[in-house]
């Protein structure tokens, strides 16, 4: 993960008037690499003292709209401010309001966590001595003080997760951006970080947080946007999201997978919704809104000869949201991650020629995220 180091501290960073009730207004953002738009048309507003969570698969544009939004790479169209200050014209006094937490460690690996967290603190203007005292504070809250002194090599990822973690708070921002922060871990360390995050929240700060796993956005976000493609094509809290797509949701798996069609077909009939074909072609998914009418249709799905081996109907997912709205699984990485590395060379281009630009980013690895097309945004109050 990549901490951003922003300038020092100064005691006039502060969100700018009315606007304070918004920690992030975002509209119509816009990044290309080479051929591909990675961010197409984004519009976010986060509120102050929340957590949002941004949703989607890998390449979906996640970590590029974040490196937007922290400075860390230009807009190549649409605006944005955090707490009321443009990103573009006031870079400075928006790094002094944010914390970054990225997929990749920026601690050193030879020095102990303290060492790490001293040597942040004083790169931010503290003082000798409060930094050994921020450093201890933030081993202690992250639950590491008993390996302080141990060097980072010898540390497991998600330790490593965690420091780096305290290192964006170093500063105190009122705004912290997680870029996926719990992907790789065990579920035991995944859950200390949820506990950790709300109690980011409890103390004051705003979290926007990327991430691809359901659980996780179900858990944390007060709101969420799902993201698929570079495009924002569904927004609100994850019960809106969830009944968007009826009361009820069925699921089958066929035991004849060449039968996917004739069997959509009698559910729109029948129920008159439209089944989605799971990515491996053997179950679908339809919204409900009368349980009831199950009956009726497992009567016409008999009478055709179409045999099921599963059959449920609960409440709607977060996974089967993303899969009505998109038409493939949040866990479904296909296309993308050819194309990323195809473009990676461009990719990794175009945001050098950003960071040299930009004096005083921190350096970062470029997120290609190709977006071929971009599905109609369906935002939801």
């Amino acid at each position: 993960m990549t901490s951003l180091i922003s300038a020092p501290p100064l005691s006039s960073a502060q969100p700018a008037g009315s606007s304070a009730d918004w920690a992030v207004e975002a509209h119509g953002l816009v990044k290309t690499f080479g051929a591909h738009r990675a961010v197409d048309g984004v519009d976010l507003r986060v509120k102050t003292g929340t957590v949002y969570g941004v949703l989607g698969p890998n390449g979906a544009g996640k970590t590029t709209t974040i490196r937007m939004l922290a400075t860390l790479l230009k807009l190549d169209g649409g605006e944005a401010r955090i707490f009321g200050h443009d990103v573009r014209r006031e870079p400075q006094i928006v790094r002094q309001l944010i914390g970054v937490t990225g997929q990749y460690a920026s601690v050193d690996e030879n020095l102990s966590a303290t060492e790490n967290l001293v040597l942040f603190s004083r790169l931010l203007g503290l003082t000798r001595k409060q930094s050994k005292a921020k450093s201890a504070e933030l081993l202690e809250q992250f639950g590491l003080t008993e390996a302080a002194k141990r060097p980072l090599k010898n540390f497991s990822g998600g330790m490593r997760r965690r420091l780096d973690l305290a290192a964006s708070l170093i500063a105190q921002p009122p705004l912290i951006f997680l870029d996926e922060p719990t992907t790789g871990l065990d579920p035991r360390t995944r859950a200390q970080m949820w506990e950790t995050i709300r109690e980011l929240v409890s103390t004051g700060s705003t979290v926007l947080l990327t991430t691809q796993y359901l659980d996780e956005a179900d858990q944390l976000a007060d709101r969420i946007a799902v993201i698929d493609r570079g495009t924002v094509v569904a927004e609100g809290t994850t019960d809106e999201l969830k009944s968007s797509i009826g009361s009820s949701s069925l699921q089958v798996r066929l035991a004849d997978p060449k039968e996917v069609e004739d069997a959509r077909e009698i559910i729109g009939r029948v129920l008159s919704a439209t089944a989605v074909v799971s990515p491996e072609g053997s179950r679908l998914t339809a919204p409900m809104e009368h349980v009831s009418a199950v009956t009726d249709l497992l009567v016409v799905l008999r009478e055709r000869g179409i045999e099921l081996t599963e059959l449920s109907v609960q409440k709607p997912t977060l996974d089967e949201v993303f899969l009505s709205l998109t038409g493939h699984s949040v866990s479904d990485e296909v296309a993308e991650v050819a194309e990323a590395a195809q473009d990676a060379q461009d990719a990794a281009s175009a945001a050098a020629g950003d960071a040299a630009s930009q004096p005083g980013l921190a350096d970062a690895d470029a997120d290609p995220d190709p977006n071929p097309s971009t599905p109609k945004a369906k935002i939801l109050s």
